[in-house]
C-alpha cells in the first residue's frame, strides 16, 4: 500500500510530485526475493524465492508467482507480468514470508514505522470529559500515512475506558486492541487501540494509546500537511472487525 495508497507517490493524493507526468493506472512489478510460504490443509502448497510483488493504485499489495510455483492452487494471469500468476489471498489457510505470519496482505518493503518521543500535545474529549491532556507523547509515522500521536496509559483516564470486543491486525504494528469509553451513561464504542504486544518495529508504542478522531474530540499537534480525521487508515492499517 506504501506507493498505491494515500499519499504514496502512486496513491490517490500523493505527497510529493514527479518531474514529468505518470500514466494513470500505472503498475508496477518488481522481483521479490524473499522466501514466500503458504500452506492449505496443514500442507505447504507454495515454497519458493521466485514471487514479485505487483504494487496497483488503490488496491492491496499482491504477489504473484510462476505457473511452476502455482501448481493447482486458483489463480490468474498477470497481465503486466507475463508468465506470472496471482493466487487470491484466502485460496490457502496461512501465508508466510522469512518465517513471519501475513495477515490481509504481503508486508511491503517501502513501508515503514518510525516512533519518535515528543512534546506534541495530545488532548481527547468524549462525552464532556477529558481523557487526555498531555504533551508527553510518542508520534508514529508511517509511510505515506499521516501521522499519530500515542500516549501512555498514564495520562489517560483509563478508569473510564472499557476493553472492546473488537480487534484489527498491522502488518507493521501487530495485533491492536480496542476500547470503549463509558461516561455516566454514555457508551463510545472503539474510541482508542493500542497494541499489548507490538511487532519489532512499533516496540515504542507498545501498550500505549491512540483515539480515533471520527468518534471522539481529538485536538493533536500534528506535522503541517496531516489531516484529521484519517479517512485511509484507522491506525491498524485493517478494518476494525468486531469478535466474540
Amino acid at each position: 500500500m506504501s506507493l498505491t495508497a494515500a499519499q504514496g507517490p502512486l496513491g490517490p493524493t500523493p505527497a510529493g510530485r514527479f518531474s514529468a507526468p505518470v500514466p494513470a493506472g500505472v503498475v508496477y512489478v518488481e522481483p521479490h526475493p524473499r522466501r514466500v510460504q503458504a500452506v492449505r490443509d496443514g500442507q505447504k502448497v507454495i515454497d519458493t524465492e521466485a514471487a514479485v510483488l505487483v504494487h496497483r493504485s488503490m488496491r492491496p499489495l499482491a504477489y504473484a508467482f510462476p505457473l511452476d510455483v502455482v501448481g493447482t492452487l486458483p489463480c490468474e494471469p498477470l497481465p503486466e507480468a507475463p508468465g506470472y500468476f496471482t493466487i487470491p489471498w484466502d485460496a490457502v489457510d496461512e501465508w508466510w514470508e522469512e518465517g513471519r505470519r501475513l495477515v490481509h496482505y504481503p508486508a511491503n518493503p517501502y513501508h515503514r514505522v518510525d516512533c519518535r518521543p515528543t512534546t506534541r500535545r495530545l488532548r481527547v474529549e468524549a462525552a464532556g470529559e477529558v481523557l487526555v491532556d498531555t504533551s508527553d507523547t510518542v508520534i508514529l509515522f508511517e509511510t505515506s500515512l499521516n501521522a499519530r500521536l500515542y500516549v501512555d496509559p498514564a495520562h489517560v483516564r483509563t478508569d473510564l475506558l472499557r476493553r472492546s470486543g473488537t480487534t484489527s491486525y498491522c502488518n507493521y504494528k501487530g495485533h491492536a486492541t480496542w476500547w470503549t469509553a463509558v461516561v455516566n451513561d454514555t457508551v463510545i464504542a472503539d474510541v482508542a487501540w493500542s497494541y499489548d504486544e507490538p511487532l519489532p518495529e512499533s516496540l515504542q508504542v507498545g501498550g500505549f494509546l491512540s483515539f480515533d478522531p471520527e468518534v471522539c474530540t481529538v485536538t493533536a499537534e500534528l506535522p503541517a500537511g496531516s489531516v484529521m480525521p484519517e479517512n485511509m487508515c484507522d491506525g491498524s492499517c485493517a478494518v476494525p472487525v468486531r469478535v466474540g
